[in-house]
């Protein structure tokens, strides 16, 4: 969020202000969070009773930041006789270690205060503003430690502060009360410890913290995790920072459930998605199976634990449906929303089969195939048994839980996001047509993996048989001649809903589109009113409902366009792919190499620079593959027996790209490209040059 400093480390995380203070609203995702729970509200500083203004932050390191600040407001001139450094590191718990410092020539009395408040808010009661709470709240206060607590029937959190000096604690924070001398300075280490209690008095976190390195190797790790993904060389300069950033973002975004003993996968993102998703964890680890193969098989096993064993319509759960949402507050809890977890989701489901078959691809990982063999056909017979739901033989969704479920369940799952090109939103049960791309990819895939690793011809006979007949029936059912483009989906009459969207973008990398037909969506694609410049939009302008600012209307969404320049590059498209890529890292510059969830949709021409989303998260996991896939994209990376075969095609501004130690079955290589034209240019003048880095 703009104007918010973030330190994070997995599902727990700190949102504060450029300062180091915390001072939430009950709507606003600021505060120190674990488990979908704001244990922090308000944590602010004061010395003689002034706050502080920050001269200077050094965020660089994603679980740590340091805050130089002196006391007062902002001013144009600082001769500040006292400052002080703030150093926060996050980990299972929060530290946060206080120095200050007397440059001046007299002693100096200071009166230190850290007040401290704590409103156990659910992820979801901020997000939807929701301010009542069912239980009770308590104030234990220590010599030496400040204790503040939730509690509701069984549901218990607790946070606790203490310091490494000596204090006074009161219920509304601690107090330090010194004197300096001249040149002298004074030091405290904060310690803020996050219980998640159960009937029992056991805190459940305590096997999380079990599970992880001590603190202190924390950069190690993070060193570690660096150096074992391939080294990229390039020219580019914008490529080089937004790798770097993305790789520093995938390790901030890992977390370990407890059900797969320290094995770490991909939350979502900051500050709203800090969980488990099988939409998005699937999807990321697709991106970066060439850079970070080690994230695909965990999230693997534990949706596969965690897949539908029954029909439950609050949980808007089949058997063999993969999760869409885990969580784990209050409001999850007590059944007050349904993602305990929650299956409203209709794409996750076949991309789990797709990424189960491309990683065995990359990796020759033959072990993994056959672990999860009955959880994969599990996932391909709920698409026909239970996702069809109109016996059209296509995946449809409608939402059964009317109360809490999500109406839209493909990944543009906004309320408004499917709709005909006139605005008019259609009825339920919807078919969008990138889940019917899904479907059929994965039926492929599952055929080859039933033949080669499950001694299942048959099996495999009668699956592709099904993809053909799939096929055939998307593309006489869906495909709007007179306009040359698939439609967004079929309504509950199968009348195709005509917006124009990215979506079409995905069929290509599914691979449903017939030859003769790409070229025109590929032209709609690349046209003004999908491309922006920086890339594709999600809905097109001219459509009823677009908005450049709209969430799943008009943005541009950086995972969407990797997945479409994927596809483009699949068909043979790879000066439009490249003009994707380009656009897509361009925009990285004007956000310090970390991509947002998504960003305006207006032309780059218009605006000759990104627009923010207001409330886009940052960093997102599958925004940070984005850039990976790109890169794979412009290097025309593709594992082909056993091999790895490399087609590369880069777009003007990036004169060479190397991808060096590739990990796959393999074992370890390089690619290589140097920049030529695709295509012979029709100007000599790029209209978008790569911008400078701020």
């Amino acid at each position: 969020m703009p104007g918010t400093v973030s330190c994070i480390d997995g599902n727990t995380f700190i949102v504060s202000d450029p300062s180091g203070d915390v001072d939430a609203s009950p709507a606003t995702p600021v505060g120190l969070f674990t488990a979908d729970t704001r244990f922090l509200s308000r944590w602010i500083l004061t010395i003689n009773g002034e706050r502080m203004t920050a001269l200077s932050v050094d965020d660089s390191q994603y679980y740590e930041v340091a805050f130089f600040l002196v006391p007062g407001g902002q001013v144009d001139y600082v001769e500040a006789d006292v400052s002080a450094i703030r150093r926060r590191r996050i980990g299972p718990e929060l530290t946060e270690s206080l120095t200050v410092f007397n440059y001046g020539e007299q002693d100096v009395d200071l009166d230190m205060r850290l007040e401290v408040a704590a409103d156990f808010a659910d992820i979801f009661d901020i997000k939807f503003d929701i301010r009542e709470k069912a239980g009770a709240y308590y104030t234990h206060v220590g010599a030496d430690e400040l204790t503040l607590g939730y509690q509701r029937g069984t549901f218990q959190r607790e946070v606790s502060v203490s310091a490494s000096e000596p204090a006074t604690v009161d219920p509304r924070g601690i107090r330090f009360q010194l004197r300096l001398a001249p040149g002298q300075q004074w030091s405290t280490q904060l310690r803020v410890t996050m219980r998640a209690l159960r009937p029992d008095g056991r805190d459940w976190r305590t096997a999380v913290r079990a599970m992880r390195p001590d603190e202190s190797t924390l950069p190690d790790t993070v060193r570690a995790w660096i150096a074992a993904a391939p080294q990229l060389d390039t020219d580019n300069a914008a490529l080089q920072q937004v790798y770097h950033r993305s790789l520093v973002d995938l390790a901030a975004l890992r977390f370990a459930p407890l059900s797969l003993g320290g094995a770490t996968v991909p939350a979502a993102g900051l500050p709203w998605f800090m969980t488990l998703f099988g939409r998005d964890s699937l999807l990321t680890c697709l991106q970066t199976l060439h850079v970070t193969p080690s994230l695909t098989p965990p999230t693997l096993r534990i949706l596969g634990l965690l897949q539908g064993v029954r029909t439950d319509d609050i949980l808007d759960a089949d058997p063999g449906r993969i999760l869409h949402e885990l969580r784990y507050g209050e409001s999850a809890a007590f059944e007050e929303q349904p993602h305990s977890p929650y299956y409203g989701s209709v794409d996750a489901t076949p991309l789990f089969v797709i990424l189960l078959d491309e990683y065995e691809r990359w990796t020759g990982d033959a072990a993994l195939v056959k672990e999860l063999e009955q959880e994969a056909r599990a996932a391909l017979d709920w698409i026909d048994r239970y996702a069809d739901l109109t016996s059209t033989g296509y995946v449809w969704y409608e939402r059964r839980n009317r109360a809490t479920g999500l109406e839209n369940q493909c990944w543009k799952d906004s309320w408004d996001s499917i709709s005909y090109a006139d605005g008019r939103l259609p009825g339920f049960p919807r078919a969008t047509c990138e889940v019917q791309g899904y479907a059929y990819d994965a039926k492929i895939r599952a055929a080859r993996l039933a033949r080669t690793f499950w001694d299942d011809p048959a099996y495999a006979d009668r699956l592709e048989q099904e993809a053909t007949a799939l096929k055939d029936r998307f593309n006489r059912d869906f495909w709007i001649d007179e306009r040359g483009y698939y439609a967004l989906a079929l309504d509950r009459d199968a009348t195709p809903v005509d917006a124009l969207s990215s979506n079409i973008g995905h069929l290509l990398w599914s691979g449903i589109v017939p030859p003769d037909r790409a070229p025109r969506v590929v032209e709609h694609l690349m046209s003004p009113a999908l491309f922006s410049g920086w890339g594709v939009r999600t809905l097109a302008e001219g459509q009823r409902r677009y908005n450049p600012l709209g969430y799943h209307n008009g943005t541009v969404w950086p995972f969407d366009n990797s997945f479409i320049a994927w596809g483009l590059q699949r068909y043979g498209f790879a000066a439009e792919a490249g003009r994707i890529a380009k656009g897509i890292i361009d925009a990285a510059t004007y956000f310090h190499g970390r991509l947002p969830e998504a960003f305006g949709g207006f032309a780059r021409q218009t605006t000759r620079y990104p627009v923010r989303y207001p409330t886009a998260g940052s960093p997102q996991a599958w925004s940070s593959g984005a850039s990976l896939l790109l890169i794979r994209t412009m290097l025309g990376m593709d594992p082909h027996e056993g091999h790895l075969a490399v087609s590369p095609a880069l777009p003007a501004g990036f004169g060479r790209i190397a991808l060096l130690d590739i990990p796959g079955r393999w074992g370890k290589v390089d690619a290589f490209a140097r920049h030529r034209p695709v295509r012979p240019p029709t100007d000599d003048t790029d209209p978008y040059p790569t911008p400078a880095l701020e």
